[in-house]
């Protein structure tokens, strides 16, 4: 059987006048999008465009909903409780859900962001607070996590309809969560050395460490960050990189 993979990347990140990332060169690459909701990134105007320019490519979309923290783009760690967890991720959700169907479109899965997502990667119970927001919401929405983090234990708990997700431009530590941007190598700009990285974990069914420890995990989608400024050459190069392995390119159906 052919091994396909979805590319995914983070977009919608503007404000305003503020511009962050080109969604428009992303969206010729990758099958799904995750856009932000307004509350670490984005506001209506730029969710609307974002979510037509997705539609017209026939791109998935999903909801990226993160810490209210436009100044620090949702990269601080906040303390709320389970229930303002669920509230937060409920909210941002029910914003993308009405953005997408005023312009033609709907949403398939929900990712989270940033700090919120590094901190549910850490924790199920905080993770599965989100997620009981999002699943509230929209029982049949596809929930895109963290490859073999206390993410997909959460939602395998849960039971719902999930996806696992691995970073082309992260590097992981040997608990399978992504090393601290602070440190050095963390984030890769090599578009080569990326796009090799993840022939090689679809290949394995496994996340590759820094160590060289191999992670065993489904892999379902690959993310690209699209606020770098490498990220229209790592999503082209990855692509290529996959097509020419003989790894199909598809939206992911989601598993339970």
């Amino acid at each position: 059987m052919r091994l396909t993979v979805d590319l995914n990347a983070d977009m919608g990140e503007s404000y305003g006048p503020w511009s962050m990332g080109n969604d428009a060169a992303l969206l010729k690459t990758v099958t799904s999008a995750n856009i932000a909701c307004g509350f670490h990134a984005s506001d209506p105007d730029v969710m609307a465009a974002t979510m037509a320019a997705a539609v017209a490519h026939g791109t998935g979309i999903g909801a990226h909903p993160g810490f209210a923290d436009l100044q620090g783009f949702g990269r601080r760690r906040l303390t709320l409780t389970h229930s303002a967890l669920r509230h937060l991720v409920a909210y941002q959700l029910g914003a993308a859900q009405a953005m997408a169907a005023l312009v033609g479109g709907s949403v398939r899965h929900l990712k989270l962001h940033g700090a919120l997502a590094n901190m549910a990667a850490e924790d199920a119970l905080m993770a599965q607070a989100c997620y009981e927001g999002a699943l509230a919401v929209d029982p049949g929405i596809i929930i895109m996590v963290l490859a073999a983090t206390a993410q997909q234990e959460a939602v395998q708990a849960l039971g719902c309809t999930w996806a696992a997700e691995i970073f082309a431009d992260r590097a992981y530590n040997d608990d399978a969560t992504l090393v601290d941007r602070k440190l050095p190598g963390a984030v890769i700009h090599d578009p080569a050395l990326a796009a090799k990285r993840m022939v090689e974990m679809v290949k394995a069914g496994a996340i590759i460490t820094a160590s060289g420890t191999h992670i065993p995990t489904p892999i379902d989608t690959i993310c690209m960050h699209g606020d770098t400024p490498e990220a229209v050459e790592i999503a082209k190069a990855t692509r290529a990189a996959l097509e020419g392995a003989g790894i199909g390119i598809a939206q992911f159906a989601g598993r339970t």
